[in-house]
């Protein structure tokens, strides 16, 4: 009794660390896009579409070595922090 208890006790307690956002970043502390699309074009990038993700900018499109990305970056430093690929 005490075994399936306990594990639901753990489940329980790891069930808010899945649902919080990767990037937990005030709206009011967002760069805009653009900025983002720039930087990432000067880096040699071709940026198709930017969307929001997990609390993120999710960046599709191809990096400097033309291979397809789908890219998770941080909105107020631009730092990648994941990807969906």
């Amino acid at each position: 009794m005490r075994t399936p208890l306990f594990a639901l006790i753990l489940a329980g307690l790891a069930f808010p660390a899945l649902a919080a956002e990767r990037c937990d970043v005030p709206q009011a502390d967002w760069r805009p896009v653009e900025e983002l699309t720039a930087d990432l074009t000067a880096k040699g990038w071709t940026v198709s579409n930017v969307k929001t993700e997990d609390g993120c900018y999710e960046v599709y499109g191809h990096d400097q070595t033309g291979a397809r990305v789908e890219t998770l970056f941080d909105p107020a430093t631009f730092e990648a922090v994941g990807s969906d690929d």
